[in-house]
């Protein structure tokens, strides 16, 4: 069976996420869902003859949902019979471009050189679905690998509404470029039917989004949820293209780095029965840790163990 949720002033929360969210719709474990989403603030949009799709300004336009700071994700997704204490395993079969525009933004006290620019400056890309790249407008392009900055799990209920902005334990504005199509998310659940929800298309992106955004643009995804009894670590992990990736989160980015590296070891340690020396002497030739982001008010590291860097003899 197949579900699709598209982009709308229904289905979409701007800038938060929230448990007590009605869920826009709900699924069983193994079902098949598309989801559409739309990206861009009234300042973002591009000039003619680019095509806004009509839901982006019924989401600009509504007053029945609350907006704050932040992105546009569109769900929840209810997933019957989830648990806290559960993992949900989230295939991501494939990633399309929605519309055929993206744009990047620098704004004052954002990104990497927040004190650099006094006056916020705009770019708009055209997306070229056929070739896959972004035409920028004096004519350098750059080749698009779509992934989602946003993928989360609803947090926990008694912590009421919490900001978009910020990745947590159970996901969030991760922002992290190796989750494109045919890799495979894993979010712990934190409460009743998980309610997943996706948002913050990235249609290209560098590690660390050293300006605080990316290709912003609309994404449409088929992804496969499941319910995962027994999942290799318990926190935020993923199996990509790029190899195993574990997820680091902290104001502090020594701790975000401890974090990524802690959960690969304990991954290590199970993948090749070892003790937990033996598994950080394994990390150190092998296991790359990158800066995911730079942008979201706290650090994100991931850890990434390449596909073929470990075999057995």
């Amino acid at each position: 069976m197949s579900v699709r949720v598209d982009a709308s002033a229904a289905t979409v929360h701007w800038g938060y996420l929230d448990a007590a969210l009605a869920p826009a719709a709900a699924i069983d474990s193994g079902e098949v869902v598309t989801i559409s989403t739309v990206s861009g603030p009234p300042d973002a949009l591009p000039p003619p003859p680019a095509l806004v799709p009509r839901a982006l300004y019924d989401i600009h336009a509504a007053k029945t949902r609350r907006m704050l700071p932040g992105h546009m994700c569109t769900g929840p997704i209810a997933v019957r019979g989830a648990k806290p204490g559960q993992v949900l395993q989230v295939d991501i079969e494939d990633i399309a471009l929605h519309y055929d525009w993206g744009y990047v933004a620098c704004r004052p006290l954002r990104g990497a050189l927040p004190h650099d620019f006094a006056e916020p400056h705009m770019i708009h890309v055209a997306l070229e679905r056929n070739r896959m790249v972004g035409r920028l407008p004096w004519g350098t392009e750059i080749p698009l690998r779509p992934f989602f900055g946003v993928m989360a799990n609803a947090p926990p209920r008694a912590w009421g509404t919490v900001s978009s902005i910020q990745p947590r334990q159970f996901g969030g504005n991760m922002d992290n470029k190796e989750l494109v199509a045919g890799a495979t998310l894993y979010l712990p659940v934190f409460v009743d039917n998980a309610l997943f929800s996706v948002g913050d298309g990235h249609g290209a992106q560098g590690d660390g989004e050293v300006c605080g955004t990316a290709i912003e643009c609309g994404m449409t995804t088929r992804i496969v949820i499941d319910l995962v009894a027994d999942p290799p670590i318990p926190t935020a992990h993923a199996v990509t293209p790029a190899g195993r990736v574990t997820f680091g989160f902290s104001a502090d980015l020594n701790e975000a780095m401890a974090q990524a590296l802690a959960a690969m070891v304990d991954w290590l340690q199970g993948l090749f029965a070892v003790d937990r020396a033996t598994a950080l002497a394994l990390a150190s030739p092998v296991v790359d840790l990158r800066v995911t982001q730079v942008a979201n008010q706290v650090w994100g590291v991931h850890a990434v163990l390449p596909d073929g860097a470990l075999t057995r003899g």
